[in-house]
């Protein structure tokens, strides 16, 4: 008899839905490190609690709504308390691709392992649970961490955006990584 896989954890982190009671008040708290924008996208700034909450409403109304995003909050496992973000987002549904966006909130928490086991759940989630051929992420050339984390998975890069991103007063090329069910498959 086969064991059964936990769709949704892993050995460190578990992947829920949103709590509107305790997450705006982590996650503001994130906005203060300029490290956010790559976990919320866009501009960093300062985020109010209020803000948000009306942020986690529309990503869930548009989750609600579009049925092509699959948005997480990251869990540690060991203490249930929320370590980072995490959304899959269909973009060719003949092409069955998406770009993956995974995030880990506190400084600490970014080298204790969450991360990988984030992605290991996302892939399978994307692969086993959605049926994907491949999956992208496109994070700008300074992003050594998450570059690192998508490379061990087997990521490869597929293009590079020159200049496309803009932060901390500079111009960073943005790249294309892909990972194809098969080569995954494969290093399982």
């Amino acid at each position: 008899m086969t064991e059964m896989i936990s769709l949704y954890e892993g050995s460190l982190v578990r992947l829920g839905p949103i709590d509107y009671e305790k997450d705006p008040a982590v996650i503001a708290r994130w906005t203060r490190d300029p490290y956010a924008r790559m976990i919320l996208g866009g501009i960093a700034r300062p985020l109010s609690i209020e803000a948000v909450k009306k942020k986690l409403e529309k990503v869930e109304k548009k989750m609600d709504e579009s049925k092509n995003l699959f948005h997480f909050m990251l869990r540690a496992r060991a203490d249930d308390r929320l370590v980072g973000l995490a959304e899959i987002i269909l973009f060719d549904l003949t092409g069955s691709s998406a770009r993956l966006n995974l995030g880990i909130g506190e400084g600490d928490d970014r080298e204790a392992g969450y991360g990988r086991d984030a992605l290991d759940l996302l892939l399978r989630f994307s692969f086993h649970e959605l049926n994907l051929h491949r999956v992208s992420v496109f994070p700008a050339a300074d992003n050594i961490p998450i570059l690192s984390l998508v490379e061990k998975a087997g990521f490869e890069l597929e293009a590079t955006r020159r200049k496309a991103a803009f932060h901390d007063g500079s111009y960073w090329d943005e790249l294309d990584l892909g990972l194809l069910k098969e080569k995954w498959e494969k290093m399982l």
